[in-house]
């Protein structure tokens, strides 16, 4: 049986999305202060990249092994980066790292909206 278009649609918008963090991750300021020493900011980078790397493992789940909740993992995720996304806004003003989540977010809603809708939606298991 071949792959349905959204789920295609899903599985490039989820990837492109997840390059896009990596990315953000890559620009993001690494300058020491009192509060951000230098094991802190390398901890937060390397939590950044595995959590990156879950993240791919469960669009590959979804796309390729039809599994349903790695799509719900993926939308609680989406949610808890936009609440993450306007503290830092708030806090810190427009970065460029902002900027490139912002952009990530909406990838992943498209993505997300791909899945469940269209010819995507009896392609996943319960």
């Amino acid at each position: 049986m071949s792959v349905p278009r959204n789920v295609q649609r899903f599985e490039a918008l989820l990837y492109a999305s997840l390059m896009l963090d990596a990315l953000s991750v890559a620009v993001q300021d690494r300058t020491p202060t009192v509060d951000m020493t230098d094991q802190m900011i390398m901890t937060s980078t390397l939590l950044g990249g595995v959590m990156i790397s879950l993240l791919v493992y469960f669009v590959w789940l979804a796309a390729h092994w039809r599994k349903n909740w790695p799509r719900w993992v993926l939308a609680a995720a989406l949610v808890l980066s936009v609440i993450s996304l306007g503290q830092v806004i708030g806090e810190k003003g427009m970065e460029l790292d902002s900027a490139i989540e912002i952009v990530s977010c909406v990838l992943t809603v498209f993505g997300l909206y791909f899945s469940f809708s269209g010819d995507a939606q009896g392609w996943f298991n319960a």
